[in-house]
């Protein structure tokens, strides 16, 4: 089995694990309506939205290469029913048209502030995973009034608080190992232009590689109480995962203080890709922070 799983061949199976976990994530999530979708002109592009539901205002942000429905479709029939659930495709991805302009995650959370300037949201909790948890960060940092409460779902603030596995995994995709595959279906099923797949890919891999750091000085004066969730295996360094949550206000001795506005939950025996299908695990997390 080792010999199998050298070389080029790590990124290309865990790809397809995770796909084949993500199809399954979908096909079992509830397919919810909208009360209401479209478009919003923002920084040059046009960015899709969904709102489903009444009540305090939450943004959902995806992970890298997946639409709304295949990261949030377990989670948004339950939270549209005591809450206002927004939910924001990024460029490129689902039905916000593929662009030229430069990917970067300053112009990314300037695009989800412009869906929330177009829905009169001032101010809401926001959720993302992975690549969405980044641009929460962000937004949170460069516009902090906006952002009540900050869901961070596996997801850091700067390229090196992944596994040194996971970088170099970034390092080694290539679009070919995407193709025929149940993301390219997804993209096909709502893309504006299903011929510009592959340079979605290719802008994607791009990004993916490119290092990142947001500072810790940025993150320690976040003042939004933060709930950060990660699988046990989910390709996080935990070391820089523990020093994020310090950075938070987090990692003290309750017993001989107040208990920490931010919270750190660590779902044992998940990786990056199951964790998101825990939806009852991450539902009760959410219920019990954002109350």
């Amino acid at each position: 089995m080792k010999r199998v799983l050298k070389g080029s061949n790590v990124p290309k199976l865990v790809l397809i694990i995770a796909m084949v976990f993500f199809t399954v994530f979908q096909s079992n999530g509830q397919q919810s309506k909208p009360a209401d979708s479209g478009y919003v002109a923002v920084n040059g592009i046009k960015v899709y939205y969904e709102v489903y539901g009444e009540g305090r205002p939450i943004v959902l942000l995806h992970g890298a290469f997946m639409t709304i429905q295949m990261n949030w479709s377990q989670l948004i029939p339950e939270l549209s029913k005591t809450r206002k659930v927004i939910a924001i495709e990024l460029q490129g991805h689902g039905h916000t048209p593929y662009s030229d302009r430069k990917l970067d995650f300053a112009t990314l959370a300037s695009d989800v502030e412009g869906v929330m300037n177009h829905l009169k949201v001032d101010s809401a909790d926001v959720a993302g995973y992975s690549m969405g948890g980044s641009v929460a960060y962000q937004l949170t940092i460069q516009s902090p009034k906006r952002v009540r409460k900050l869901v961070i779902i596996s997801s850091t603030y700067k390229s090196t608080g992944w596994r040194s596995e996971v970088i170099n995994g970034f390092k080694a995709l290539k679009p070919e190992f995407l193709t025929n595959t149940p993301l390219e279906v997804a993209y096909d099923a709502v893309a504006p232009d299903k011929t510009k797949w592959t340079k979605f890919l290719e802008q994607m891999i791009a990004f993916t590689r490119t290092p990142f750091d947001m500072g810790e000085t940025n993150i320690a004066k976040i003042t939004s109480p933060v709930l950060l969730i990660s699988g046990d295996n989910d390709g996080l360094d935990k070391i820089e995962l523990m020093k994020t949550y310090q950075l938070l206000g987090g990692g003290v001795s309750a017993d001989l203080g107040p208990i920490p506005k931010s919270h750190l939950a660590i779902v044992p025996s998940q990786s990056h890709v199951s964790l998101m299908m825990q939806a009852k695990t991450i539902l009760g997390y959410l219920n019990g922070f954002l109350e």
